[in-house]
């Protein structure tokens, strides 16, 4: 499929899908005779999972370890499990600080008492 095609079914823009490209983390996209890519669904699976480690927070270089421990294959498992382990760590930290801040808001909008 096409790159912009491919775009809405991952949820990253076709620039983002560029940037990974260029960065060296997606595995090589075949292109066409036309010269446009053409990315298999596998390919999307894989841009689904760095849409996601992004939206999660995760930083670019950690993406781009990630990335290069998978197209290493078997040998690179534990430590990507491990960074996918060390990473949701880091996602209850903020999600933690993030109920407390909730609380901290109602205890504060409570404060203002009823509309009038």
């Amino acid at each position: 499929m096409k790159i912009s095609k491919a775009a809405k079914a991952c949820g990253l823009s076709a620039d983002t899908i560029r940037f990974y490209e260029k960065s060296g983390m997606l595995p090589d996209i075949p292109r066409g005779p036309d010269g446009h890519r053409d990315i298999s669904a596998k390919d999307i699976d894989w841009l689904t999972l760095l849409y996601w480690l992004r939206e999660t927070g995760m930083p670019l270089k950690q993406m781009k370890r990630f990335t290069a421990l998978a197209k290493a294959g078997d040998a690179g498992v534990a430590e990507r499990r491990q960074i996918l382990r060390d990473h949701s760590a880091e996602l209850g930290r903020r999600r933690a600080l993030l109920d407390r801040c909730e609380e901290v808001l109602a205890i504060k909008i409570a404060s203002y008492g009823e509309a009038p």
